[in-house]
Parts: structure tokens; C-alpha cells; sequence
């Protein structure tokens, strides 16, 4: 005999929150995923085994497992082994590795925020090399270690020795052009870099003896190969840095979607206990009204279901907002006390809706 009316919502957590839930998870899974990777390369570095170019140097490699010491940390000055590069720009600069790069420079309209954006495109770049040794600072000392495939080192650190920047030549055509297609050249920015003689270079690695000559090389078990201008501890400090800054990332993506996921485990809760509060009244109501019925000696299949659950005999003409129901007639709705509240959910009435049968 009784209808519940109200218009409910699913309850379903909405596509935003749905696509903000996973994004930030997503995002939270990878940059943890580089945070452990840097956890592991700090506590590897700082694990690695010190080695001084010195005479014993070898020694310690004839008397380690395989001739190799798998990570150790070297630090020492470099050394040509015959061959030097000159660099183009600077005179009597010479060096071991040498990084020519040539960037565009442009300004890019962006049609989102209307603003132009700077941005750069490497349209050349060549890296020339030369076998080198790493050398003790004391000149005393004749050992030597040479470095193996030096640009696979994931921390190359090279000297900027030369820059210059070549602003394009702008004519009125030009502009125009630029306006229409949405991209304004700014010029060719020229950079040399090097890794000079006599520089101070840290190197972490795969050490090995191989047929007397001392070897630095890339490390194996996924190991980072390291070829720095920074002193050791300089060199975990940056490592630890970068550990700091993915953390900080990891932290805040994580806090995003742990309170999404709260959020909308929260509206779920609060939907299914309202949902369970009304039909609990609702079934409430419903024995009221069957026990009046008795009391009145009225069958129930003989009450027409649009019937006013108030006075039984008026068809409903009212719609009771906010909660929407349609339970009476407007003249029991008249007569009830105010605060006037629904007969069903016990909600207050706002407003009422005439409701016309058709």
C-alpha cells in the first residue's frame, strides 16, 4: 500500500573522484617505486668499499675474490693515456671528454592560459672521448686506474668551458608569421662541455684486475655507475637530496589518495546507514498504519494505494521536499503541527509541491 517516492542517489563515488583516486594512486605507486630505487642507490653508495690509488691497490684486487672488487668508490685526477681534445672555443683547454650541444630556444603560444611559454629542443648533440686514467693527488705515486665506457655514467659531471647564445634575426614578415603559426624563435644556444685535465673525479664502480692493469667500469646487479666532479661525501649528500625529494612526492600523492579513498569509503558509509535509518522508519510506519487499520476494522486490500497514509480516503496531492515523499493529501498536510514534518521519515517539510493526477 505504501510507496517510498523519494528520489535517492546511488551512493556511487563520482567519475572525478574516481579518476582523482586512481591518478593519485597511480602517481603514488611510481614515484615510490624511484624513491626505493634512490633509497637502494644511497645505501649502496655508502656501502661501497673506499679504495686508494696507491701501491697496495693492487694487492687488494690479487687478493679479492676474482680480481674485483664489484662497488668501491675511487678518488683521484685525471690523466690522458695519449690523446687529448682541445677545445674549439677556449685556448690551451684541454680535456678528456668533450659535449657539444646546440638547443633551440622558442616561445610556444599556449591556447589554454593565452600566454606564451618558453621552451628548448636539442637539435644537435655529439660527445667525443679519449682513454683516461684516474691518478693519485700525490704525483709520487705511479699507479693508475683506467676508466672503462665513462658515458654510461648515470652522473657524468662535465665543465661547462663555453656558451653562447645566437638571437635569430626577427623582420616584420617574420613576426607576422610567427603570430599566425603560434611559435616565436628566440635563437640557437651554442654550449661546450668537458671533463679537463688534472680535474678531481670521483668514480664508483666495478673495480677489476685485468692482466695488470687496474680497471674502473660499470657495476653489475643493476648497480649506478658514477663519474663525478663532487667529492664522496658531496656526492651522497646530492644522492640523498634527490631521496628527500622523492620522498616529499611519494608523501604528498599518498596523503591525496589515502583521502580520497576516505572520503569516498565515508560516503558510501553514510549513504548505507541513511538508507538503513529510512527503511527502518519506513517499516515503522508501515506497521503503525496496518495496527491503525485494524483498529478501524478497515481491510488493507480495500485502501487504495494512492490513498493519504494520514486520513486513508483522499487520494495524495502533495510532494514533501526535500525528502521528496508523496504520502498525503494537502488537507491532512494542513493539519499537521508545525513544525511540519513528513508522516514517513519524519523529515521537515521546506516546501510542498502540488501534485496533479493526470
Amino acid at each position: 500500500m505504501l510507496e517510498d517516492h523519494r528520489m535517492d542517489t546511488s551512493g556511487k563515488p563520482s567519475t572525478a573522484q574516481f579518476l582523482l583516486l586512481a591518478t593519485s594512486s597511480a602517481l603514488t605507486a611510481v614515484f615510490y617505486s624511484v624513491y626505493w630505487r634512490r633509497t637502494t642507490t644511497v645505501a649502496r653508495l655508502k656501502g661501497a668499499k673506499k679504495v686508494s690509488i696507491d701501491q697496495d691497490m693492487k694487492n687488494i684486487l690479487t687478493e679479492a675474490p676474482g680480481k674485483c672488487v664489484p662497488y668501491a668508490v675511487i678518488e683521484g685526477v685525471v690523466r690522458s693515456v695519449k690523446e687529448t681534445l682541445n677545445s674549439q672555443f677556449v685556448d690551451n683547454c684541454k680535456g678528456v671528454i668533450e659535449r657539444l650541444t646546440l638547443k633551440e630556444k622558442k616561445m610556444v603560444w599556449n591556447r589554454t592560459t593565452h600566454l606564451w611559454n618558453e621552451s628548448e629542443k636539442v637539435i644537435h648533440q655529439r660527445t667525443n672521448t679519449v682513454p683516461f686514467d684516474l691518478v693519485s693527488h700525490d704525483e709520487a705515486v705511479a699507479a693508475t686506474i683506467r676508466v672503462i665506457r665513462p658515458l654510461d655514467s648515470s652522473e657524468l659531471d662535465l665543465e661547462t668551458t663555453y656558451e653562447n647564445f645566437h638571437p635569430t634575426a626577427q623582420s616584420l614578415t617574420n613576426v607576422i608569421g610567427h603570430f599566425i603559426s603560434g611559435e616565436r624563435p628566440k635563437g640557437i644556444h651554442e654550449m661546450e662541455e668537458m671533463l679537463r685535465l688534472g680535474e678531481s673525479v670521483t668514480g664508483v664502480g666495478e673495480l677489476v684486475l685485468d692482466n695488470n692493469l687496474v680497471k674502473l667500469q660499470p657495476p653489475k646487479q643493476g648497480l649506478r655507475y658514477f663519474l663525478s666532479r663532487l667529492d664522496y661525501d658531496s656526492l651522497v649528500e646530492k644522492q640523498q637530496s634527490t631521496v628527500r625529494f622523492w620522498r616529499i612526492l611519494t608523501m604528498m600523492f599518498g596523503v591525496v589518495a589515502s583521502t580520497t579513498l576516505f572520503f569516498i569509503l565515508w560516503k558510501q558509509w553514510a549513504y548505507h546507514t541513511q538508507r538503513r535509518k529510512k527503511k527502518n522508519v519506513l517499516e515503522e510506519f508501515k506497521e503503525q498504519q496496518r495496527k491503525r487499520l485494524r483498529e478501524l476494522n478497515v481491510e488493507e486490500a480495500s485502501v487504495s494505494p494512492s490513498a493519504c497514509t494520514v486520513c486513508l480516503s483522499q487520494e495524495r496531492s502533495c510532494v514533501f521536499l526535500e525528502c521528496g515523499h508523496v504520502c498525503a493529501c494537502d488537507r491532512c498536510y494542513q493539519a499537521l503541527p508545525k513544525p511540519k514534518k513528513c508522516p514517513i521519515c519524519r523529515a521537515t517539510i521546506e516546501r510542498v509541491v502540488p501534485l496533479y493526477n493526470s
